[in-house]
């Protein structure tokens, strides 16, 4: 358990350190606005490929608290390892936005003073959280093999189509509040967009089991 726990706290913050210091790097050059939203999906999804393909075999590469919760509503992660993956990926989260802050010569934790609030962000994000779900699960049933490169592939495409550019993570929404770059979300917001993705858990966990039935 403790080598599961260590994978998803170093995965998290390696996923989070590749979304906020891939946008901190392109504002830095002087990117514009779409610039530094290619940047973004490009590294997010490359590192999505990697830490999912690398640490899969060792704690199943969730790096978000809603996977975790789903794999537990399938019956495939006991209680208790579901209580012990949430909090190491939001501590991996934190340790993401330190080590990037570390980089940059930043202070290591900000509060994020960027406001995302709204009814369309939040529906957004249940929308990119439902299809975050519904690619993995939908790959796990096709293409098992296959599923580091869908999901990276699938959170590139969401950050472009989804108009909050597809957090779809509890643990990087809490991490993400504590940075004041562009990549950050003001505390205030935050509750909402947590809301929203969890909305659109329930959603997957509605409508998938359905859809990807083995019979």
């Amino acid at each position: 358990m403790l080598r599961r726990l260590f994978a998803e706290v170093i995965g998290t913050a390696f996923l989070v350190a590749a979304g906020v210091g891939s946008v901190i790097m392109a504002s830095n050059l002087g990117a514009e606005s779409g610039l530094v939203l290619l940047a973004a999906s490009v590294s997010t999804g490359g590192m999505l490929f990697v830490l999912i393909t690398v640490l899969g075999p060792v704690s199943g590469a969730h790096l978000n608290p809603v996977v975790s919760l789903t794999f537990a509503a399938r019956g495939e992660l006991c209680a208790a390892a579901t209580a012990a993956y949430i909090p190491a990926q939001c501590i991996g989260g934190v340790i993401g936005i330190a080590a990037v802050h570390a980089m940059f010569d930043l202070s290591l934790f900000q509060i994020s003073t960027t406001p995302r609030a709204g009814v369309s962000l939040m529906a957004s994000e249940a929308i990119a959280t439902f299809g975050l779900l519904f690619t993995i699960f939908g790959a796990l049933r096709a293409r098992p093999e296959a599923v580091p490169a869908l999901v990276g592939v699938y959170i590139m495409a969401a950050y472009w189509f989804t108009s909050s550019t597809s957090f779809a993570n509890p643990a990087v929404t809490l991490a993400r509040m504590l940075t004041d770059s562009p990549a950050g979300i003001a505390p205030a917001d935050a509750p909402g967009w947590i809301a929203g993705q969890i909305a659109g858990t329930l959603l997957a966990a509605l409508v998938l089991p359905r859809l990807f039935s083995k019979e």
